[in-house]
């Protein structure tokens, strides 16, 4: 398996790994994004993500924003604590070029990861 890849044992794929999440999580939040995690027992991070028809009403937009944040976890998983992730899209976040996006993202990363630190040694 390459360093950067983003391989089926990377991601949640079932409800239940997604309620997990919801039930306990540590957000990191913006006006377009929130970002729940919750430590789990693998030596890695997963990645889900939810982005609702309702809030992104186009499928290629959804679809775009979709790539982008798998690639942006790809790129930076290395630096993410051992965390079940489900990134939550909400309203607006279609009107983000992607450069912006992944700008954002990288925020957000950068925040979740202090989070979760703070939260393992309190």
């Amino acid at each position: 398996m390459s360093e950067n890849s983003f391989s089926r044992e990377l991601r949640l794929l079932t409800p239940t790994h997604f309620e997990n999440v919801f039930q306990k999580a540590i957000p990191s939040v913006s006006p377009q994004l929130t970002i729940l995690a919750r430590h789990n027992q693998l030596d890695h991070p997963r990645l889900g993500i939810t982005v609702a028809k309702k809030r992104v009403k186009k499928a290629h937009d959804r679809n775009r924003i979709k790539r982008l944040v798998r690639e942006s976890f790809r790129l930076n998983q290395h630096a993410l604590p051992n965390t079940d992730i489900v990134v939550v899209g909400k309203s607006g976040l279609d009107t983000l070029t992607n450069q912006q996006l992944t700008q954002l993202l990288g925020k957000l990363w950068k925040k979740l990861s202090h989070r979760c630190a703070q939260s393992q040694s309190g």
